[in-house]
């Protein structure tokens, strides 16, 4: 008889703290759990080294001079995987080789909550889930998570 399966843990880099407590709030009420909400660099940098999270959520634009696309390059280098949460969706585009997939705003809380199960799923290998509509996949993760093709 196995254990218990273990929550697993998402970081949300969002400067709109309101949008990162609805996310949070999402997240949660399924089992996730949800490590930190912060909205700068350094500090999502600081807290995903302390603890390495699932998947981290992150939005391009950040407080001050902070940059998603610069975390995201950041994050992919001691090894979480990085979901876009972003109205720039071109901009997004152009730095898919430091993110799994892009989420644009405007996104429900519902289709938020359908793109983390489907990322964390493919992340442990299951493909059983179908992709959320909106939900752009980069990749491919070394055997887990394939391209859009047609989508």
């Amino acid at each position: 008889m196995s254990g218990p399966i273990p929550r697993k843990t998402v970081l949300i880099v969002e400067d709109e703290i309101l949008a990162a407590m609805a996310i949070q709030a999402e997240l949660e009420d399924v089992g996730y759990h949800v490590m930190d909400l912060t909205g700068r660099h350094d500090e999502a940098l600081a807290a995903a080294r302390a603890r390495k999270p699932d998947l981290a959520l992150v939005n391009i634009q950040l407080e001050g001079r902070d940059d998603g696309v610069a975390l995201a390059r950041d994050l992919k280098a001691i090894g979480v995987p990085v979901l876009f949460i972003s109205g720039q969706t071109s901009r997004a585009r152009s730095a898919q080789t430091d993110a799994i997939g892009s989420m644009p705003k405007p996104y429900s809380a519902f289709d938020m909550v359908r793109a983390v199960d489907y990322l964390l799923a493919r992340l442990c290998g299951d493909d059983s889930l179908p992709r959320p509509q909106h939900l752009e996949v980069f990749g491919p993760l070394p055997g887990k998570i394939a391209p859009d093709a047609a989508a």
